[in-house]
């Protein structure tokens, strides 16, 4: 389990480069040397909340995100600006994001602090595979103050950008929460001074707290939040290596892709949860059952057991 919790120091596989925090997802040796119930403890100990934040204008990636990639979630709450009589929702009655997050952040400390050990945080134009981002979780102590996302660095400022989603582990959310208490350092609205986007709000208040933005990378370096579509990466990927336009495109073990369309959306589950070549086989060591996959496998052991 990795550690560290000082001020600005990085947790286990966190390093600076280009001034910028990295955190590294597990090598897939380390998970195969580990025992079978070590495996299951550890794929057991990872539940993830979703957060995300919709708009009216949102409808159709609401419907989509609800029902395609949100199921994976151990639980998935959306949080509106507005009352929708169409879907269920935490009513914020803001229209601004930053109050929509910050409302949206104290809203599930006070209800899930003791029921979830990490918060994913998503605009409904984002497409995530839940069951990486647990793999990349899997050998990180939720205890402990983490940040992770798309990381950027803007003038002193580093920051997870939001379009590529936000992860805070329940370390962060708890110190998030006291210092929400503390308006001087985090206001709940934008002054004259304040004119950030709620991403780089977040990060300023988190900095306050002594947590600061790590990058998320695959064992091979490669990003593994995307602030872009699917379609984006490999445009640029053709563009700037034709001869290596899928592994040049984007990581094997992405989390998140944005700028989805409610179309895409649905593509991409196919893609991504039901196709797969003849012949060729999976030897994942772990396996992240979604609630309802979890509720369906527990009920049929139970009577095969009985």
């Amino acid at each position: 389990v990795s550690g560290g919790s000082g001020r600005g120091r990085p947790h286990g596989g966190g390093r600076r480069l280009e001034g910028l925090l990295r955190a590294s997802a597990p090598k897939k040796e380390d998970v195969l040397n580990l025992s079978e119930d070590e495996r299951l403890e550890l794929s057991q100990s990872i539940r993830v909340f979703c957060i995300i934040l919709v708009k009216p204008k949102d409808l159709g990636h609401w419907a989509a995100v609800k029902d395609t990639w949100s199921k994976h979630c151990d639980k998935a709450e959306f949080y509106s600006s507005e009352n929708m009589k169409v879907f269920n929702s935490v009513v914020l009655n803001t229209n601004d994001m930053w109050m929509m997050m910050r409302k949206a952040y104290k809203l599930t400390y006070e209800r899930y602090k003791d029921e979830f050990n990490w918060f994913f945080l998503a605009y409904p134009t984002t497409f995530a595979i839940i069951e990486n981002l647990k793999y990349f979780l899997l050998k990180k102590d939720p205890a402990q103050p983490f940040y992770i996302g798309h990381a950027v660095k803007s003038g002193d400022l580093e920051y997870v950008d939001s379009e590529g989603g936000i992860v805070l582990s329940i370390g962060s959310l708890r110190r998030l929460s006291h210092i929400f208490e503390d308006t001087d350092k985090c206001p709940e609205q934008g002054g004259m001074i304040w004119k950030l986007s709620e991403d780089k709000q977040l990060a300023v208040c988190l900095k306050y707290t002594g947590v600061i933005a790590e990058n998320a990378e695959d064992s091979e370096g490669k990003d593994i939040f995307n602030t872009k579509s699917v379609n984006t990466l490999i445009k640029e990927a053709m563009a700037n290596h034709p001869e290596q336009v899928v592994d040049g495109c984007c990581s094997d073990m992405a989390i998140t892709f944005n700028g989805l369309t409610p179309n895409h959306m649905h593509v991409m589950m196919y893609g991504v949860y039901r196709l797969r070549p003849y012949g060729h086989t999976y030897n994942d060591a772990l396996i992240f059952l979604p609630p309802e996959d979890i509720s369906r496998t527990s009920l049929y052991l139970s009577k095969l057991y009985q």
